[in-house]
């Protein structure tokens, strides 16, 4: 077939070893972009000189721009047709991703539900993205909603995998490059926050600004990512659904809230792992979102005694105001507090005193 038209739930079978095409050369153009679409500040990926100061071989990609781009390419064969990413699950972060490195991207189908309707299922995959030396800088699962094709097809289906609660500390990936002893000379160089010692189990941090999703530059960074999925881009086809209007890419809407946290987080140099996420409710061009974030656990890492890592959950929400911030709970994922669309549950690396 020349074209293709994505996948339908009954087209996946469990264990299938999926390669994703087009692998994708990244460039500081891509930072650029990065950090023009999302309001992305990570100093490691903002300074050359700043991030061979901590160890590492020049600017560092940012994580979410990886993990977006590895996304991005597993979308034409998983999710193209895709009505909902529904949530994320043992994400680790593996290595440092530089200009000039090139990603591929592969998945394997572990799981597959048909839903209650019986006229779409849930495909869970694993996806890993490693780089031109055959290296795994990114693995991560998923589970996504495919609607059906044939209604009558895949009955009854239903092996979901166990998945694991939480990236516990001792798998928690940390750069052997990464040397924070000059940290206390480049400290200046960091945004608003604290070190790993300075924050505590219960602290809910409410992060003071916000950003409103524009049409132009949620479709720009799905574009970015080769993101393909129809519900981002199809506005006409959108107009019939239940929204009727094209989703805000969920990805769009955790870099966003991620860069709303480094004020308040602005010394997290890289994320380790997600624990899980959800998308709680969806996101559309001309929401403004607004973030917090509650400090879960604290961890050390073994051998070293110059980062820590913090485990966090950050918490999206739409068109409240400033002054509401406080009095919007942290709740877990299902709740039906409407105005919250993101609850991710993350291990940040920080440096220690």
């Amino acid at each position: 077939m020349k074209v293709s038209h994505g996948r339908f739930f009954e087209h996946f079978r469990i264990g299938e070893h999926i390669v994703h095409a087009i692998p994708r050369t990244l460039h500081g153009g891509d930072i650029s972009q990065y950090m023009a679409l999302t309001g992305d500040r990570n100093p490691l990926a903002s300074s050359t000189e700043l991030a061979r100061s901590l160890g590492f071989m020049r600017e560092v990609m940012p994580d979410m721009l990886v993990f977006h781009i590895v996304f991005g390419k597993s979308v034409p064969d998983i999710s193209h047709n895709a009505t909902a990413n529904l949530g994320y699950a043992d994400v680790r972060f593996m290595r440092p991703v530089y200009p000039g490195d090139t990603l591929v991207a592969e998945s394997e189908v572990i799981g597959l539900r048909e839903v209650s309707s019986g006229e779409a299922g849930v495909v869970y995959v694993r996806t890993r993205g490693s780089n031109q030396k055959g290296q795994e800088v990114l693995s991560f699962v998923r589970w996504v909603m495919i609607p059906k094709h044939d209604k009558t097809a895949a009955k009854g289906v239903n092996q979901v995998p166990t998945l694991p609660a939480v990236v516990t500390a001792d798998r928690l990936p940390v750069a052997d490059a990464m040397n924070l002893q000059r940290f206390p000379d480049v400290a200046w160089a960091m945004g608003p926050g604290g070190r790993w010692d300075e924050y505590n189990p219960g602290e809910r941090i409410d992060h003071p600004d916000a950003m409103t999703i524009e049409e132009s530059d949620h479709i720009q960074a799905t574009r970015l990512y080769h993101n393909t999925a129809q519900v981002h881009f199809d506005a006409l086809a959108a107009s019939t659904s239940r929204f009727g209007k094209r989703l805000v890419y969920g990805g769009h809407v955790i870099s966003v809230a991620m860069a709303l946290a480094q004020n308040g987080l602005g010394t997290a140099l890289r994320i380790a792992a997600w624990n899980g996420g959800a998308h709680v409710a969806p996101t559309f061009a001309g929401d403004t979102l607004r973030a917090f974030s509650e400090v879960v656990d604290r961890a050390e890492v073994a051998g070293r005694r110059d980062v820590g890592a913090l485990r966090l959950r950050l918490s999206a929400v739409k068109n409240v105001p400033a002054a509401e911030l406080p009095n919007v709970p942290a709740l877990m994922s299902g709740t039906k507090e409407p105005r919250i669309v993101l609850e991710l549950d993350y291990w940040a690396l920080l440096p220690r005193r």
